[in-house]
């Protein structure tokens, strides 16, 4: 998005009534580093470093959260993946165009366990030649034997029963286009919503919106194009994020 479009946005939201939540611009915004792949669309952070799924490769790297450094790293069994989690023991990967949850070994990357992604179908957003395909599932997030799905095609947020892909729960994502997903030390549930450049604290018992962290106006930037985030996860009180257009992982501080 252009700089200039997203200033008419500015200016046409202003007309438009107060929602139910506040809105907080994000206070600062830290560059982190490159990623190993020019298309890191997934992220999750654990003890042991950061790792990031590229969907141009589908490879998966676990990082260094000082600078990036690849600890390892191995080629997974999917299809353009956008989403990665980690359950304890093994990955979980969101294996977006053809549409399946795989769980793969996280030292090698060998294909554990496949379930079908809920709510699959057509994206929501831009001209239907560009995104011609079904998709599935964008962000995983692992909780209490749990897997939690956000899905761009459905736009909703999925609570999954692991052992056989069975949907225990649900409800509506904010915006369009639902991405990267994380768990806020107080038990909320954050939501990338990409087009909106912001970040959503929800209720996970309920769905409720109880907060907006929208990037500010002009970071980051690259060439005069604001960027989106799009894997997300949180550690040590920050959001990171990546951008999947410039191989970059961020880090935003969690509102107070």
């Amino acid at each position: 998005m252009r700089r200039r479009d997203l200033f008419k946005c500015f200016r046409a939201g202003a007309s438009v009534a107060a929602p139910g939540f506040p809105t907080q611009i994000a206070s600062r915004v830290a560059r982190a580093f490159s990623t190993p792949g020019a298309a890191p669309n997934g992220l999750q952070a654990t003890s042991e470093g950061l790792w990031v799924l590229d969907q141009a490769t589908n490879r998966a790297a676990l990082v260094r959260y000082d600078d990036g450094h690849i600890i390892r790293e191995f080629a997974t069994e999917t299809d353009r993946g956008s989403g990665i989690t980690f359950d304890g023991e093994a990955l979980w990967v969101a294996s977006t165009y053809n549409r399946l949850l795989v769980r793969v070994d996280a030292h090698d990357g060998r294909t554990l366990k496949k379930l079908a992604s809920p709510g699959s179908g057509l994206v929501k957003w831009g001209p239907r030649a560009t995104h011609p395909e079904a998709t599935g599932a964008h962000g995983l997030e692992w909780r209490h034997g749990e897997l939690w799905v956000a899905v761009p095609p459905a736009v909703r947020i999925f609570l999954l029963n692991p052992s056989d892909g069975r949907e225990q729960n649900s409800f509506p994502a904010p915006g369009v286009r639902p991405h990267g997903i994380g768990w806020d030390p107080d038990g909320s549930l954050w939501v990338t919503e990409s087009i909106y450049r912001s970040f959503f604290k929800m209720d996970p018992a309920t769905g409720r919106i109880l907060l907006q962290l929208m990037l500010p106006a002009e970071d980051p930037v690259r060439d005069g194009v604001v960027l989106q985030p799009h894997g997300m996860t949180i550690w040590n009180r920050e959001i990171w994020f990546s951008v999947a257009e410039t191989g970059e992982v961020y880090r935003v501080p969690l509102p107070a």
